[in-house]
């Protein structure tokens, strides 16, 4: 590493270039001309912003580009500092804000990002700026650690979380403890006014604002706001997984929650029994995403989820799901009846809804009637007719259906079958000539068989209606910016082995193993995709059915006729490079000897 001088300073856009020369990463002629055409730069942005907006590639292998990120990564090096990402999900903006003003902060661009007992870790882009360290060292009576962040980032996050602390504080003062039958250990504190929040509070809409614009950004799928007996929990479910990314004060979350309860409609004095709501916002970029809340009563108060939906989802191509070409056309060759009863099972927050929907889609001509019944609508989409059901005053998916077949449908989606009067209607629509797509909740696709006979449909039925079956899952995908590949070591063999036993499949020549990077939040994953079980109905297995199904029989002719079990689709995954062993074995469940 080159030698930089140690007095206290500002780092220049020439001593920075210069550096960069002297470790080999940019061409000393690039480099000259690139000073000569900045001679009269000011120093109004850092440095490392300047040089990034050139997108140079790195002299040295494996020739990246010189981007922002990789930049602050090298000056961490070149200053013998750590280099640090700031993840706000990871930072206790409450306490670290406590640190210092926002004043003397803005004034030597510096970020406190953690505090422990004996000391605080402050984020800097300037690694030869330390008059700040000797001022503040005895007010802190701690360690300083100093760490090299993104100079953008400390510019940005300077902003936000010293906003968003003064949010709280003033939430904060405008009540003492929030008060509320709907907790079973309500602490009555002696001389507290018990005053509620207001939910329209300008405090706490910038807080409501500011957790979806982070769940947006972080691809969070769901939003847990949560309350504890002392404090709120806020969560992320981002790619399958749930991450604890805040704790705010009991009184805010409570107020919070009220806010989101009245954008999306709800009941907000009503805390004793669930209800659902939607909102539909916008992103930073202007996207349109849709929320569907549901609030349900804790020990502890409310408990509210906010599941996002991305309409963009609906526009993606089945292979962006996850469908190989031969389940592709399968599933399309289903789809194109023109009646009977086409079934997609898996567990909750398997992708069946997103399927659904894309099959729909494309099935949503001018020429055809669609309509869907809902608990609840999912996402509003303009081509089809969606109904929402409301058992409350007598319209179950039963009675929809039978409302339904008299607005002249040629498709019908049924959100879920949960009973036998909700079957028998999907069964009698399918009779008269619709094509009816539903859902079920059963480990794979033999099993809609057996699951709908102990409902009380007639096998007979069944075999003279059911088109085919469709078991699906989601397994997390790998970081394509940091996946690594290696060889097949002897515990990946064993792991592939209890994967596809008893099926006899090749063992690929390699696997790809997470590691980490900013793309993917250090996860190593990044997105997730489906993987499918598809039945078709076949003369033999309508045979097998009509007789009364059995599992195993039935289980065994389909896969004779090649039904590829989850477990293979997803070791298929594996082979392609897009998952690990680990999360096939996780989410597909196993498989059963096909002899």
């Amino acid at each position: 590493m080159s030698k930089v001088e140690p007095a206290d300073h500002r780092l220049t856009l020439p001593e920075v270039v210069d550096a960069l020369v002297a470790d080999g990463l940019v061409a000393s002629d690039a480099a000259a001309t690139f000073k000569q055409e900045r001679r009269y730069y000011k120093g109004e942005a850092h440095p490392l912003i300047v040089i990034a907006e050139q997108r140079w590639k790195s002299l040295l292998p494996p020739h990246p580009v010189l981007d922002i990120d990789t930049l602050t990564q090298w000056l961490a090096k070149w200053s013998g500092l750590g280099y640090l990402h700031i993840d706000p999900l990871k930072i206790n903006f409450s306490a670290v804000t406590e640190v210092m003003s926002n004043i003397y902060a803005t004034r030597f661009r510096i970020l406190p990002v953690d505090v422990r007992s004996n000391e605080v870790v402050i984020a800097t882009a300037e690694p030869f700026q330390r008059a700040w360290e000797a001022e503040m060292q005895p007010i802190l009576r701690k360690d300083i650690r100093r760490v090299i962040a993104n100079p953008e980032d400390i510019t940005r996050y300077l902003v936000e979380f010293y906003n968003l602390a003064r949010s709280i504080k003033g939430a904060m003062s405008k009540g003492d403890v929030a008060g509320g039958a709907s907790n079973f250990e309500q602490l009555v504190e002696m001389g507290k006014s018990n005053k509620q929040f207001d939910a329209n509070d300008q405090h706490i809409v910038t807080i409501v604002d500011w957790l979806w614009q982070y769940a947006f950004e972080q691809r969070a799928s769901d939003i847990h706001v949560e309350p504890r007996r002392d404090l709120g929990i806020v969560r992320f479910r981002i790619d399958g997984v749930l991450h604890q990314v805040y704790q705010i004060p009991k009184a805010v979350l409570n107020a919070m929650t009220s806010r989101i309860k009245v954008l999306g409609r709800m009941d907000v004095v009503e805390k004793r029994r669930p209800q659902d709501g939607r909102i539909k916002t916008r992103t930073a970029d202007g996207q349109e995403v849709e929320l569907r809340l549901a609030t349900v009563p804790t020990a502890f108060g409310e408990k509210l989820v906010m599941r996002i939906f991305d309409p963009e989802v609906l526009v993606r191509d089945f292979s962006e799901l996850g469908f190989a070409a031969d389940e592709l056309a399968m599933w399309n060759g289903m789809a194109a009846q023109p009646n009977g009863i086409i079934l997609v099972t898996g567990p909750t927050g398997s992708g069946k809804t997103v399927t659904l929907y894309s099959t729909l889609k494309q099935l949503a001509t001018p020429q055809v009637n669609v309509c869907t019944l809902e608990d609840p609508i999912e996402m509003v989409e303009a081509s089809f007719n969606q109904i929402q059901i409301q058992p409350e005053i007598g319209i179950g998916f039963a009675e929809g259906i039978r409302a339904l077949m008299r607005q002249d449908p040629d498709i019908i989606m049924v959100g879920e079958i949960r009973d036998i009067e909700t079957a028998d209607m999907a069964i009698q629509a399918a009779l008269t000539g619709h094509l009816v797509l539903s859902t079920l909740h059963t480990n794979d696709a033999p099993s809609a068989m057996t699951r709908l006979v102990e409902l009380g449909v007639p096998p007979y039925l069944l075999s003279a209606t059911v088109i085919g079956v469709m078991a699906q899952r989601l397994i997390r995908t790998l970081c394509p910016a940091c996946k690594q590949p290696g060889g097949l070591r002897a515990e990946d063999e064993a792991a592939w082995n209890a994967l596809v036993a008893p099926w006899k499949s090749s063992k690929p020549a390699q696997l790809y193993h997470p590691v980490g990077c900013l793309d993917c939040r250090m996860t190593g994953f990044k997105g997730r995709v489906g993987i499918y079980e598809i039945m078709p109905m076949s003369t033999e297995i309508r045979k097998q059915v009509v007789h009364g199904p059995e599992l195993s029989r039935l289980r065994e002719q389909a896969m004779r006729e090649g039904m590829k079990p989850l477990r293979i689709a997803g070791a298929k995954k594996v082979a392609a490079g897009l998952t690990t062993i680990a999360e096939v074995i996780k989410v597909a469940p196993p498989m059963v000897d096909p002899d």
